[in-house]
């Protein structure tokens, strides 16, 4: 069981991530490459994936077992910000952080006896085999994460926005409510099952609510209480695609297919450029959609900063849930489809 421990200021620090970790997405997605579970959202994903990949997985799977520990110094706070800087930052790791976290991976995979062979070079350090390890990524993410980033951006800004209406109508406490069922807010505690027993404290840190697509069944955190609390967790994915052939919906029929894309991907709202996003449409196309949904009442717009805000009206709501109740469902691409660190 793990139990995140919170006081009145860790409450008032809880934020939702802004975008997808590239590293977390990539370091995750590895762990889905090699189970089974999931065939509807992964299956098609793992096909692909494994046509695209060279010898990129050797290295990985000595850094990344299939259950357990993996080292915290492959998920930098800098993946955030995009994958070439968060490979500067795992490339800046001091080199005593990165023996002590390889030397907790040997532990825990040996069970306690030496590095193993492909790691000890790693652990050595020198310029080399860091090389060798971000080349490995870098071309890992290349296969496996970056063909679907589009998808993976869009899921995880629809949870952001799901989360933040939670935050906004009863703040901290309802967010970390509405968090998937496999988390439970018993105040001032947010418990999840979890591979090991372990207590959190967060001692006014506050905690980085990070939304994940490749994450799946429980939520990560570091390890290393040492470092910013993150705790990565899994979008909601559907049971089963619901991609369905243009005009199948009456809400299609009624509005036409992208109109109607368009207000379902709005959600719990989104700015123009995440609609966009969302539906695969240019900005300017998921604005002028946007517009003729505004004149029809359908959703409500207010400007925020440079950028513009829609969120649906209760008859956009309610045209939405009888028109095609399956559009609420999550949709997933054709082709795409516990662990602790």
């Amino acid at each position: 069981m793990l139990r995140i421990h919170f006081t009145a200021d860790d409450l008032a620090g809880v934020r939702i991530a802004a975008r997808p970790d590239v590293l977390w997405e990539t370091i995750l997605s590895f762990h889905r490459l090699r189970d089974r579970r999931g065939p509807v959202v992964f299956g098609g994903w793992r096909t692909e994936t494994r046509a695209r990949l060279g010898g990129e997985a050797r290295l990985l799977a000595a850094l990344v077992p299939s259950r357990g520990y993996f080292p915290d110094f492959l998920t930098p706070a800098e993946g955030l910000h995009g994958l070439d800087d968060g490979l500067q930052a795992l490339r800046a790791t001091p080199a005593g952080r990165l023996r002590s976290e390889l030397s907790l991976l040997a532990a825990d995979r040996t069970g306690g006896r030496t590095v193993p062979h492909s790691l000890r070079a790693l652990a050595d350090g020198g310029s080399e085999p860091f090389d060798r390890l971000l080349g490995a990524l870098r071309g890992y993410h290349r296969a496996a994460v970056e063909p679907y980033w589009p998808h993976i951006r869009a899921r995880v800004e629809a949870d952001r926005a799901r989360r933040g209406r939670a935050l906004l109508d009863g703040g901290a406490e309802q967010l970390l409510g509405s968090l998937p069922p496999m988390l439970s807010w018993r105040a001032p505690v947010l418990e999840a099952a979890y591979p090991v027993d372990r207590d959190v404290h967060l001692d006014g840190r506050g905690l980085l609510l990070q939304p994940s697509y490749f994450c799946r069944g429980t939520p990560v955190m570091l390890r290393d209480p040492a470092l910013p609390p993150v705790l990565v967790y899994p979008v909601t994915h559907g049971e089963a695609p619901t991609v369905r052939p243009p005009g199948a919906s009456s809400l299609a029929k009624l509005v036409g297919q992208t109109r109607a894309e368009v207000l379902q991907a709005i959600g719990d709202g989104g700015t123009t450029s995440e609609l966009a996003r969302r539906t695969g449409v240019s900005a300017a196309s998921a604005s002028q959609h946007a517009g003729v949904l505004r004149e029809a009442g359908l959703i409500a717009t207010l400007r925020h900063g440079s950028a513009v805000l829609h969120t649906l009206t209760p008859l956009g709501a309610a045209l939405l849930g009888g028109g095609d109740a399956q559009g609420r469902e999550e949709r997933c691409y054709a082709r795409n489809g516990p662990v602790t660190s």
